[in-house]
């Protein structure tokens, strides 16, 4: 086995290790693409972002921040405080209750999908205009948000995998597409794929025990991340 090659599947699989889990980008990813609501948006979004940070990690940030400790510090106490809050909203819609996955489908009345859409996924400009639109911006800031807000991501795709990646020598650019590969393929999938779960999840007691199990996941990881 090359170098190069060797180089690639060590950033494919330290990315998948490090980014399938329910942290809080994923946790998005997975309700909107129950919802089949915006998928294409927040998939482009993370894989995009993931892409340019990891880019950033093997260029050299994580000389950086290693030879300063304080900015580790800094990093893991914010990235706590974040994910707790994260967790503190699910726990409310966990607690309220009220999540559905009927926005996924046409509700009574409302415009038929284009002829050969197969099914009803296209709505007319006016609706797009009226309710599509100012939603399709939420979920972009929020994605956004959650993305280059959260020092954990951060830390991990930039530190983690730019640390890792010096490793390799000249071969740590195949390690960046390794990772960024891996990235990709998981919020393809993942985004995509969450809809075949739509069928168990159609009920409000499922959505609130989805939302209770993400913010216990959520609380762990800040635990977790505090504790180093």
């Amino acid at each position: 086995m090359t170098p190069d090659f060797a180089a690639l599947l060590s950033g494919l699989g330290l990315c998948l290790g490090l980014i399938i889990s329910i942290g809080a980008q994923n946790a998005i990813v997975l309700r909107q693409g129950l919802r089949r609501e915006h998928v294409g948006i927040v998939v482009a979004v993370c894989v995009i972002s993931d892409a340019i940070l990891q880019t950033i990690g093997v260029a050299g940030v994580a000389t950086l921040v290693t030879s300063q400790p304080w900015l580790e510090i800094v990093a893991r106490w914010a990235g706590a405080a974040f994910i707790l809050g994260f967790a503190f909203l699910s726990a409310r819609r966990a607690w309220r209750g009220g999540g559905s996955l009927e926005a996924a489908s046409d509700p009574a009345g409302a415009p038929s999908a284009s002829p050969g859409t197969g099914g009803g996924a296209v709505l007319t400009e006016e609706r797009v205009s009226t309710r599509t639109r100012p939603r399709r911006l939420t979920t972009l800031l929020t994605i956004l948000a959650v993305t280059w807000l959260n020092p954990h991501a951060l830390v991990e795709t930039t530190v983690v995998l730019g640390s890792v990646a010096a490793t390799h020598g000249d071969a740590r650019w195949w390690f960046l597409a390794g990772g960024i590969t891996a990235s990709t393929l998981w919020f393809v999938v993942f985004g995509y794929g969450a809809r075949y779960l739509a069928p168990l999840l159609r009920t409000e007691r499922a959505w609130r025990i989805l939302d209770g199990g993400i913010a216990a996941v959520m609380v762990v990881i800040a635990i977790s991340l505090v504790a180093g």
